[in-house]
């Protein structure tokens, strides 16, 4: 009768705490801004480029063995890179460019498949940038729990992106 008992309480407490994790966020969004000494059609150029992406890829400061596999058209649209490192596996493509903006889908299996945003506006010697990586972590329990450290976890990543484009700029 203990071990049932022990049992249900422990498939109780389970089920709690599985039931809990629904009330954490299910979209989690990381932001960061920053003046660039660029114009916004520089900006916006290189960021929808292959090879430009390349030099402000805030992972390669981070990973020396990081793979890259350039795909797609050299820039634009469908313009995208394989990568494969200590974060991970996966794709990130150019889905969509305007004049002030560009949208990256990233692919990165069964760890999700969040958006990187990038928004471009003329200031004063150049462009004020925002970046902000955007993340559906669905229904998956573990998922969001890793949703409260997100904004640790990737805003130093966004930030050295930002650094590395001005100075790419």
């Amino acid at each position: 009768m203990t071990i049932l008992t022990t049992a249900a309480i422990g498939a109780g407490v389970i089920a709690a705490t599985l039931l809990a994790t629904q009330l954490l966020p299910r979209d989690v969004t990381v932001l960061r801004t920053a003046q660039v000494q660029a114009s916004p059609g520089e900006v916006i150029a290189l960021l929808a480029s292959n090879e430009g992406y390349q030099k402000i890829n805030p992972y390669k400061d981070s990973d020396e063995n990081l793979k890259i596999t350039l795909f797609g058209p050299t820039s634009g649209v469908g313009s995208g890179f394989h990568f494969e490192g200590k974060d991970g596996k996966g794709s990130q493509t150019v889905a969509r460019v305007t004049d002030s903006s560009i949208t990256f889908n990233i692919d990165m299996g069964a760890m999700g498949q969040p958006k990187q945003i990038v928004e471009v506006r003329p200031s004063a010697g150049g462009s004020a940038v925002e970046w902000r990586m955007e993340a559906d972590l669905g229904r998956n329990p573990i998922a969001r729990i890793f949703g409260l450290f997100m904004d640790r976890m990737i805003g130093k990543t966004l930030d050295q992106g930002l650094t590395n484009l001005n100075t790419a700029a």
